[in-house]
């Protein structure tokens, strides 16, 4: 909790002044007592009361000049706060990698599978773009909230050489640029960072480590100067396995020979040996203030993927609560005042 006037705090000061003149006043009224011959008489004149109905008031009472006190600051919480404006980048990593079937059927089937489940999960929700990147990147479907353009689009996905993650995450930032004023392209500087981060986030999906490009440290920075936080995903695992991709995932150009059935027409260029860089996915987690996570079959890419949107279709804003701490503060005087004047009130005695 924050407060907008901290210094008002020093109103609180009013209860140990109050205190300190209580005090004073019981001093002067032990002076000034008189003798009288019967206690009977005086505690006939005096209001039945215990121990607790002389406390509760004065509790109470003081509870509530201590909330208005805190009030007078004007005290602002952090909440949580749905963001219906939330836009989300899916970069998928296409390299040859993904043919790797230590994933049943292989990677890129079962990354296709995971997406196109997750962006159904979001329909009516944010808008979703999609990047794709090997060798390099490039926009396949800007931010939208047709879901249908975007599993029609997954669904020709395609496979080639190299691994682009630094550049994949810049051609994201650009995208999210061209539906968000508030997020400055890679070319332009970016203006006075706000609070909090941007209503936008990047999801990268890969399998290996940059081989090519931009550095993606380089670009996380450029992302973080933005606020657009970067959530990286590792994908499969770093038992060695055969990379075979039918025809029909494959881009037909850059990888030469090497073509052979084995079984699915198809290539298979031997054992995938190549391990997920988790130190860069980590350090761009933490850079951008998103959060890596690691899947190594299709049950966990599917449970990543829909445990993210909670990070950031949910966002943090301060909101100011002065107005309850006034209200209870008034509450707790007026039971205090209340509860005194009903408890001494004069009480006509019995015949």
């Amino acid at each position: 909790m924050t407060f907008s006037w901290p210094w008002l705090l020093l109103s609180v000061l009013v209860i140990p002044l109050i205190f300190a003149i209580r005090w004073w006043a019981r001093r002067r009224r032990r002076r000034a007592a008189v003798r009288v011959t019967s206690i009977a008489l005086v505690r006939s004149a005096l209001p039945d009361r215990t121990r607790w109905t002389r406390k509760i008031p004065a509790a109470l009472f003081i509870a509530g000049l201590a909330l208005l006190a805190v009030g007078a600051a004007r005290p602002q919480a952090s909440v949580p706060v749905p963001q219906t404006s939330a836009t989300i980048l899916l970069a998928l990593d296409t390299s040859g990698s993904m043919c790797s079937t230590d994933v049943d059927p292989n990677r890129i089937t079962a990354a296709k599978k995971a997406a196109t489940e997750f962006i159904e999960s979001q329909r009516g929700g944010p808008r979703i773009g999609l990047v794709t990147f090997a060798g390099n990147a490039g926009l396949l479907v800007p931010p939208t909230d047709d879901t249908d353009a975007l599993i029609k689009a997954l669904d020709g996905l395609t496979v080639s050489r190299g691994t682009a993650i630094g550049q994949a995450m810049l051609a994201s930032i650009d995208a999210i640029a061209e539906v968000d004023p508030s997020v400055a392209p890679t070319g332009a500087t970016p203006g006075a960072g706000g609070e909090g981060y941007a209503g936008a986030a990047i999801v990268v999906l890969t399998d290996g480590a940059n081989t090519q490009g931009v550095d993606p440290q380089t670009a996380a920075q450029e992302a973080a100067l933005r606020r657009v936080r970067v959530f990286p995903i590792g994908f499969g695992t770093t038992n060695p396995s055969p990379m075979v991709c039918d025809n029909t995932q494959f881009d037909g150009g850059g990888w030469g020979g090497g073509f052979g059935g084995r079984g699915r027409g198809g290539f298979d260029r031997g054992r995938n040996v190549r391990t997920i860089d988790e130190p860069t996915l980590k350090q761009i987690a933490q850079t951008t203030g998103g959060s890596y996570h690691r899947a190594e079959n299709a049950g966990q890419l599917q449970s990543a993927l829909a445990a993210l949107p909670g990070s950031f279709t949910v966002i943090r804003q301060r909101v100011d609560t002065a107005a309850a701490f006034a209200a209870g503060g008034a509450v707790l005087i007026t039971a205090g005042l209340s509860l005194s004047l009903w408890w001494n009130r004069p009480r006509i005695p019995a015949r």
